[in-house]
């Protein structure tokens, strides 16, 4: 299945809304930034939880054969970065979302409502 940017950064968040990340927001960047359309961003408790984040993204992903481009941080597990070219996926570890603050950052950009993307507990 062809996905708009949209809807690939709304099924990224989904997958890790499912396996129960935090601060999880859709940000439409595309009107800022040249860099991509849209920017989803998460935390995850701890390390280990951050790369089963990143994990689980590209698996689910790969098996729609979608692929991503690249991914830095890995190997650090405070910050990892997915580049799937329109939608760019950012998932920190709690010390690191708040030194970031991504959403502060990139505050001209559009929230998605989490509607869309959150379900309900």
């Amino acid at each position: 299945m062809d996905y708009t940017s949209r809807e690939l950064a709304v099924k990224i968040a989904k997958i890790m809304d499912l396996k129960k990340a935090q601060d999880l927001s859709v940000l439409q960047v595309s009107d800022v930034t040249s860099i991509a359309d849209y920017f989803v961003v998460a935390t995850g408790n701890s390390s280990t939880q951050v790369k089963a984040f990143c994990d689980e993204i590209e698996f689910k992903l790969k098996q729609e054969d979608i692929h991503v481009k690249h991914i830095e941080g890995h190997d650090s597990r405070s910050w990892i970065v997915m580049d799937y070219y329109s939608v760019i996926v950012h998932i920190f570890d709690p010390e690191a979302k708040a030194y970031y603050d991504l959403e502060r950052l990139w505050s001209d950009a559009q929230k998605i409502d989490s509607a869309e993307y959150v379900t309900e507990n």
